[in-house]
């Protein structure tokens, strides 16, 4: 606990009967089961004369299934996960950080566990950085020297999004890193048929979505299908229908420009710009619940030429409503 906020310093969490649900690009979960492999052989290993330091480094972009990974090895190793919180750890006192910095390791060294040192990074930058007080190297030094005591047994995961702020000391103590990246196509596929519950989803139109995910980290595609999940059922549908869901995911795809879907207009354009396949004129009409005629002036506004057409609406008559 810190003597400031008088908060806790960790969460502590119990491993249950099932192993954290993790989607890997191959690479990497091959690199995760090399870990838990070391760990679970570490006394025959230190037996044969081998050093083994149970220690694992994750790093990568926000949302790549760093904090997944730490709870999936507590889950495999059947071991309760001790996890930091930074905002308490790092205090405003002078020396305080120190201290939290001890009892945390203190603690993780009563019983076996997975101590997970999240946003890392708070604790271990780099000390050349002249833009840091001594105050924070100092923090460096005790985290170094905490890391240095501790049980070569004991397994330590550290997850950072901002690998290139790390002290090169502490890069050194790690000899198992893992570097998480964006899901491939497969991965996304796999991740939008696993995310919607018992919702039907077929997988011709995982596909799609998952093409249309490519950008996204797992975290965001997760939101994302709940999201589309979330739709379905209030709609009353057991089926995920793709251009109600390739609407929502829209709102991931580009969550920074939120004009974009403030304005009918501006979001019938982004639509049909961003996925032509899947807003067709007459899926415009329908989702918009107007016509394909205006529809294609909303278009025709858009780029100064005349109304698009849609080989679909030959079979209808212009202006009817969808």
């Amino acid at each position: 606990m810190d003597d400031e906020s008088r908060l806790a310093t960790v969460d502590v969490a119990v491993p249950g009967g099932q192993s954290a649900d993790l989607i890997l690009p191959p690479y990497t979960a091959r690199q995760v089961q090399e870990f838990l492999a070391s760990v679970n052989a570490f006394d025959r290993l230190q037996a044969r004369g081998v050093g083994v330091s149970n220690r694992l480094l994750i790093h990568g972009p926000p949302g790549t299934g760093k904090t997944t990974i730490a709870r999936r090895v507590a889950e495999e190793l059947q071991l309760p996960l001790v996890t930091t919180r930074s905002d308490t750890l790092v205090s405003s006192l002078l020396g305080q950080t120190s201290k939290n910095i001890r009892e945390v390791f203190d603690y993780a060294s009563q019983a076996p566990c997975v101590l997970f040192l999240d946003e890392f990074d708070a604790l271990a930058k780099d000390r050349a950085d002249t833009h840091e007080i001594g105050e924070l190297q100092r923090v460096v030094i005790a985290l170094l020297q905490n890391m240095d005591a501790l049980s070569a047994s004991t397994v330590l995961v550290a997850a950072t999004n901002h690998p290139q702020l790390l002290d090169p000391a502490v890069w050194r103590r790690f000899p198992h890193k893992i570097q998480t990246e964006l899901p491939g196509l497969a991965e996304r596929q796999q991740l939008w048929l696993t995310r919607i519950g018992d919702l039907q989803l077929s997988v011709k139109d995982a596909s799609r979505l998952a093409a249309g995910s490519e950008g996204l980290s797992p975290a965001a595609i997760e939101s994302a299908a709940f999201d589309v999940a979330r739709d379905a059922i209030l709609s009353g549908s057991d089926t995920i229908d793709l251009v109600r869901a390739f609407r929502r995911l829209a709102r991931f795809v580009r969550y920074e420009e939120f004009d974009l879907f403030n304005d009918e207009a501006n979001e019938i354009r982004f639509l049909r710009g961003w996925a032509p396949d899947v807003f067709t004129m007459r899926a415009l009409a329908s989702t918009f619940e107007t016509s394909t005629r205006r529809v294609g002036m909303i278009l025709a506004g858009a780029n100064g030429d005349r109304a698009e057409s849609d080989p679909l609406d030959a079979l209808h008559p212009a202006g009817a409503s969808a």
